[in-house]
């Protein structure tokens, strides 16, 4: 069967925001999370610099409605360049008003409101937000 996931890069702090996201969303993380220092045949290709073996290679956490989100760490000495920008929004759609407002306020904690949740013209409640890892989040219920 198809699935979208959404993949998150981070420059060393996945741990932390996937934590942060199992606060709010709940759930266990699926499969092994794994580390820099277990990628197979990782020696034979390169070093890896002592401070980035317990950096995330490969992390999931469902988050609602099947949905899954993923991400590694990307350090410089792999070769990545990470940037944040605003080109990738995560739309979360909940179940209820009450849920979406819980959802909202968990992820939007230490981070930026850019839009507050409100009853939109095409019959939702609706809202957006960076949270405190720069990753931007829309919230969609529809009340109609």
């Amino acid at each position: 069967m198809s699935k979208v996931s959404t993949y998150l890069n981070f420059p060393g702090n996945a741990w932390e925001a996937f934590n942060f996201y199992k606060s709010v969303f709940g759930g266990e993380f699926l499969g092994d999370v794994v580390r820099m220092k277990d990628m197979p045949g990782a020696s034979d290709s390169y070093e890896i610099p002592e401070n980035e073996k317990n950096l995330i290679m490969h992390i999931e956490l469902p988050i609602t409605g099947g949905h899954i989100l993923m991400a590694s760490d990307v350090p410089p000495s792999m070769g990545f360049n990470l940037t944040f920008g605003n080109h990738v929004s995560i739309m979360v759609e909940p179940d209820s008003k009450e849920e979406t407002d819980r959802l909202f306020n968990g992820i939007s904690k230490g981070g930026e409101i850019t839009s507050p949740l409100q009853d939109m013209f095409w019959g939702a409640y609706y809202g957006t937000c960076s949270d405190k890892f720069g990753v931007n989040w829309m919230f969609n219920f529809y009340t109609k």
